[in-house]
Formats: C-alpha cells, structure tokens, sequence
C-alpha cells in the first residue's frame, strides 16, 4: 500500500506579479525603457504552496483574494498546479494583492507589493480542521499580518507540528511568535536586519545563521549565489555552496527553497539532505524563465 503524503500547511500571501522585463531597475526619478511585460501567479505564501506540492508533499494553502479579474487569475493557477482552493477566501473590502517586480538584464529584480486583500486573514480562516488534520510542517511568511502567523503557529503546535517562518519582507518580529517557531529562513537583506551581521559571503552567512539560532532553535541563510547557511541552538553548523547553474532569473527562487524544505522536513529527512534538496530545486528555478 502506497504511503500517504506527508502534510504541508501553508498560511500566506496570493499577488497577482506584473513583471517587467528592463535593461536595469530605475534610479530615483529615473525611467527605463523595458522590453517586455507579463503576468505571473505570485506572493510568497502562493509561490511556495505551489513549490511543496510540486516537492511531492501533500498541500494545504490557506489564503485571501478579492473579487476580481487579478483573483480568478490567481485561482485557475492554483488549480492549474494542482492545489486544492477550498480554503481561499474571497472579499469585496479590498482588491486581490499585486505586485510590480523589474527584472534587469543581469536577472536579478526589484519589486513592489500591494497587500490587499491578503491584510484580511486572520483566525476566522484557520479554525477549519481539515487544514491541519495530519500535517506535519507549516509555512508562514511575513506578507500577512502577524496575528494571523500567531494564531497558525499556535493552532500548528497544538497539532504537534514544525512551525517554519520564511521572515520576508523584513519586518519586526515579536518575541511571543519567535518563540513558536522552529525554523527561520532568512535571506541576506532579511538576516542583516534581524542581527546586524552583514552577509557578504558564506561565511558571513554562517556567522548570521548562528547568530540567529540564540532566537530559534534553526537557522537558515540564503547568500544566493554563494550557497546557505545553517546552525542550530545545539551548535551545530554548516554550509552548503551553491550549485552552479547559468543564472537567468533569481525571480521566486527563495520560494522555492523554502517550500522544497519543508516539504522533505515533513517527510522525516534530515536537515542537510532537505537544505541540499532545496539548494538544487532553487539553482534550476534560477536557470529558468519566469
């Protein structure tokens, strides 16, 4: 008899992305001739919903859109990918979250976000046991407020669950919801901002994931092209380089890290095998088209 698939909660944002293809990002006051633009299903909560699933894990997305064109976008990706909506609300208070991300020549991006819709989740959203019957890892981001990841957290612990943070964007964090989480997944902006160790290399990565493994029993570094960090409050550490790929677009490439992670967490493998799952799932997203 086949075994089920472990179980992957993911509480997040859905952001309808307009990319625009340009030969740099726009200084202050400037403008840029772009080549090109497209629509692309996004936010990170979606992004690495559809990352685990796609890892093999069995997936629960648990998210907001409005009424709109951006949302029915939105839902026929999801279902495209294979996901279930059935725990997507809809709202006419606001529209559906979007966001304007600039790709340069070199593949690297800048973005905007627009919340939206995604401000509306909260506990109402998450009382519905099936999201967390049999689960085994949950996902959060910081593209929805911080009382709804406080409330998934806790409803996560008391399902016996690892509570996972992907901390992006960067934004202050609590010391009562660091402290149901298990383990944080950083990049080097994110990293510098929670402990002030720049991350230049992967070293320095190595030096901020252990700086912030006194907060959370594990932390992960993302350093890019240089590969991630990771070290644990029992001291372990180590560091993985990056594969090496011919980079096309960095575009959704943590998202894809992170969602391949906590997929093989649920499955019961062990932290440096997951790490150096995620660190190839994320060098072939990077060597893509968006």
């Amino acid at each position: 008899m086949t075994e089920p698939k472990a179980g992957v909660v993911v509480v997040g944002s859905l952001h309808y992305d307009l990319m625009v293809d340009a030969p740099d990002r726009p200084r202050k006051g400037e403008t840029v001739t772009g080549t090109r633009w497209y629509p692309k299903f996004g936010g990170k909560g979606g992004n690495q919903a559809v990352a685990a699933h796609h890892a093999g894990a069995d997936t629960r997305f648990v998210g907001a859109l409005g009424i709109d064109n951006f949302a029915d976008f939105m839902l026929e990706a999801l279902k495209a990918h294979g996901l279930d909506t059935q725990w997507i609300t809809t709202t006419n208070a606001c529209g559906s979250g979007m966001s304007v991300a600039i790709m340069d020549a070199g593949g690297d991006y800048g973005a905007v976000i627009v919340t939206g819709a995604n401000a509306i989740l909260g506990t109402d959203h998450l009382s519905d046991e099936s999201i967390w019957s049999g689960a085994r890892t949950l996902i959060l981001q910081n593209e929805i407020p911080e009382s709804a990841n406080l409330h998934a957290a806790r409803a996560a612990k008391n399902h016996g669950m690892l509570v996972g943070l992907n901390a992006a964007p960067s934004r202050p964090l609590s010391d009562e919801f660091l402290n149901l989480v298990d383990v944080l997944v950083v990049n080097a902006i994110e990293a510098q901002d929670l402990c002030d160790v720049a991350v230049n290399d992967l070293a320095c990565a190595l030096s901020a994931a252990s700086a912030l493994a006194n907060r959370v029993p594990h932390a992960i570094v993302t350093a890019g092209g240089d590969g991630v960090a990771y070290a644990s409050n029992d001291h372990e550490a180590f560091s993985i380089e990056a594969d090496t790929v011919e980079l096309v677009s960095t575009h959704g490439a943590g998202d894809v890290f992170v969602g391949t992670l906590f997929a093989a967490l649920a499955r019961g493998t062990d932290m440096k095998t997951a790490m150096t799952q995620s660190n190839y799932a994320a060098a072939l997203h990077v060597s893509r088209k968006p």
